[in-house]
C-alpha cells in the first residue's frame, strides 16, 4: 500500500523518516489496518519505504478472511477515511485532512481490479514476500506494545539456589538436567507427542526466537495442514533449531513445555524416571 498526504503542508514521507513522527505514522498506519482487517491478528507489517513521493507500506496476509475485509474496506474508501481519521488525531492536522492511496500486489495494481475480490485475492496470494519483517519494524511494533501495557515488570531477584546451578544446567521439577543441543529423537519424541498443543509450544519459543514470531506460526500450519499434526510439529522444532543453531537448546524447549502445561511430555524427552 502506498500513502501520500493531499493536504498541503503534510508529508507522510518526510514525518516517518523524522525519529518522532516516526512512531506516530507507524501508530496511525497500525490502527487503519486494526479498523480495516477486522483486528490485530492475519497480517503483519514487513516493511515502511521511502517510494518517494509516496510513503510505501509492505503488509504481509496469512489470513484470507482479514485479507478480504481489508480489500472491501479499502473499496469502500474506509481505509482512507480511517487513516484520515488516525492522523487528525495524533498528528494534530485539521480534519480535512486527506490521503491519496494506491494498492499494489507485486507488479499488479489492485485498484483497477477492486471489483473482483478473487482476482485481488489471487494477486495477493501469488505475491506473498517470504523474508522477515524488518528489525525497524520489531523495534516500533515493541515501542508500540510498551506504550500500552505501561512500565514492564522487574524481574524477580535470583536466589541463592538458583545461582548455584552451573551455566551448562537447568532445573527442572527440581531436578538439575545438563543443558544441550536438540537431536532428531527429541524432534521426534515432541512431534509423536505435542498433538494440537504445537501451536502453543511455539508462541512459547517464539518469545525468544525471531524465526517464530508474528505470523511464523499461522504459516506453518497452513503450509503443513495436509501433512497433519506430526509435520507440523516437526517443522515447528525444525525451523527453531534451523534459525538458532547452537541456541536450540533443550531447556528453552522445555522451558516451553512448561509454559504450554505440557509437563508430561517434557518428562518423556527428558526421560525421567520417578523418584523411588
Amino acid at each position: 500500500m502506498f500513502l501520500q498526504s493531499l493536504f498541503p503542508g503534510v508529508d507522510l514521507l518526510a514525518l516517518y523518516k523524522d525519529q518522532q513522527g516516526k512512531f506516530i505514522i507507524f501508530k496511525v498506519i497500525k490502527l487503519t489496518l486494526r479498523d480495516s482487517a477486522g483486528g490485530l491478528g492475519g497480517y503483519e507489517i514487513l516493511k515502511v519505504h521511502d517510494a518517494e513521493p509516496f510513503l510505501g507500506v509492505e503488509v504481509k496476509f496469512v489470513d484470507v478472511a482479514a485479507c478480504q475485509q481489508f480489500l472491501e474496506s479499502y473499496s469502500s474508501g474506509a481505509v482512507r477515511q480511517s487513516l484520515s481519521q488516525h492522523a487528525c488525531r495524533l498528528l494534530a492536522v485539521p480534519q480535512d485532512f486527506t490521503v491519496e492511496t494506491q494498492l499494489k500486489a507485486g507488479p499488479q495494481n489492485l485498484d483497477l481490479c477492486l471489483d473482483q475480490l478473487t482476482v485481488c485475492l489471487q494477486h495477493i496470494h501469488l505475491s506473498q514476500p517470504e523474508r522477515l519483517r524488518d528489525d525497524e519494524i520489531d523495534h516500533l511494533e515493541q515501542q508500540l506494545q510498551s506504550q500500552a501495557l505501561g512500565p514492564a515488570p522487574q524481574p524477580p531477584t535470583v536466589t541463592q539456589e538458583e545461582s548455584a546451578i552451573p551455566s551448562n544446567c537447568f532445573k527442572f521439577q527440581n531436578r538439575v538436567f545438563e543443558d544441550r543441543m536438540l537431536t532428531s529423537a527429541d524432534v521426534q519424541s515432541f512431534s509423536n507427542g505435542v498433538g494440537r498443543q504445537w501451536k502453543h509450544v511455539g508462541r512459547a519459543l517464539g518469545k525468544s526466537c525471531r524465526a517464530l514470531k508474528g505470523p511464523a506460526i499461522d504459516n506453518l500450519a497452513y503450509e503443513y495442514e495436509r501433512e497433519g499434526l506430526y509435520e507440523q510439529a516437526y517443522q515447528l522444532l525444525s525451523r527453531f533449531i534451523q534459525a538458532e543453531g547452537r541456541g536450540a537448546k533443550l531447556s528453552r524447549l522445555v522451558r516451553a513445555l512448561e509454559d504450554s502445561k505440557l509437563t508430561s511430555l517434557a518428562e518423556n524427552i527428558l526421560d525421567m524416571q520417578p523418584r523411588e
